[in-house]
């Protein structure tokens, strides 16, 4: 691997360690990484089913129309967050483990027609092993389009240090479903608002809202969208989305694939659950520069 950098000065990993501030200090990825994160605890079977659409609409019509009002209300209120998100995903049909990754993202802001705030994203692995230590950076329109990276310590790849890669090249989507510039609770309402918009052209279609899901303690809709024929244009046999009834913004996305064999369970496609969701915590500047003394770059 090369040491691609998009300026003529070169960023070099510190030699030290991390320092692992106390629990209090939760702006550092340490102090996240002493937390013992379990596998996301999500319930919907007591959850109370809601009117189906009527037979004058799609059923996806009041998905569709939720999703929007969502993204909406989303841009309006949410100027940034700092969450852990975990995700599972299936990559060439081999569903992968659980990584942890804790997140700062500040989402793309325009005022008066001019940008004020770019998208930005922090990103640093706490498990499982393999990956823990990695530590992400990008920010839209910056670098060259590049986003600057790092492996954990477990990694044969530590050595080469912090390198600025393409976000979407081979090296970046080794062992992922999607390119950083992906992430986010934004970017996921965008994404189930396209699939819904070109999945309404289609007919078998089925559609539940279940209110009382619960996911880790936060009580949420679960809106449920299930394909129940394999067609080579649908991405998913079932696709939950569970949206925060406090915060009205989604805190996990599963989708499902059609089961091996009939009657079977249905494989998981992939799954993202948004934990210990903190929003409009004031990030700046200084929460996506690689000279942040708390990071590692």
């Amino acid at each position: 691997m090369n040491r691609a950098q998009p300026s003529a000065s070169p960023v070099t990993r510190r030699t030290a360690l991390f320092s692992f501030a106390s629990a209090a200090a939760v702006a550092t990825p340490a102090a996240w990484a002493q937390n013992r994160f379990k596998e996301p605890v999500h319930r919907v079977a007591k959850a109370k089913v809601e009117a189906k659409p009527n037979g004058n609409q799609h059923p996806l019509d009041p998905a569709i129309k939720l999703a929007q009002d969502a993204l909406v209300d989303f841009r309006r209120r949410v100027m940034d967050y700092q969450a852990v998100v975990v995700k599972r995903e299936r990559i060439d049909g081999t569903l992968g483990d659980y990584q942890y990754m804790f997140v700062k993202i500040r989402n793309e802001r325009f005022k008066g027609g001019k940008l004020v705030q770019p998208f930005s994203v922090y990103a640093y692995f706490l498990k499982p092993e393999d990956v823990k230590g990695r530590e992400v950076l990008y920010i839209k329109g910056a670098n060259n389009g590049k986003m600057l990276a790092h492996e954990g310590k477990n990694s044969i790849l530590y050595r080469f240090g912090s390198v600025w890669i393409k976000p979407d090249g081979p090296i970046a989507m080794k062992g992922q479903r999607y390119p950083i510039y992906d992430i986010g609770i934004e970017n996921l309402i965008v994404k189930l608002i396209e699939k819904g918009v070109r999945d309404r052209k289609r007919g078998e279609c089925q559609v539940e809202f279940r209110k009382g899901a619960v996911v880790n303690g936060r009580r949420c809709t679960m809106l449920q969208v299930k394909h129940p024929v394999p067609r080579p244009y649908f991405d998913f046999h079932i696709a939950q989305i569970y949206i925060d009834d406090q915060r009205n913004v989604p805190i996990r996305y599963a989708a499902y694939l059609w089961p091996r064999k009939p009657g079977g369970k249905p494989q998981v496609l992939e799954e993202y659950t948004y934990l210990k969701l903190e929003l409009n915590k004031g990030l700046t500047d200084i929460d996506f520069d690689p000279k942040n003394p708390k990071y590692n770059f």
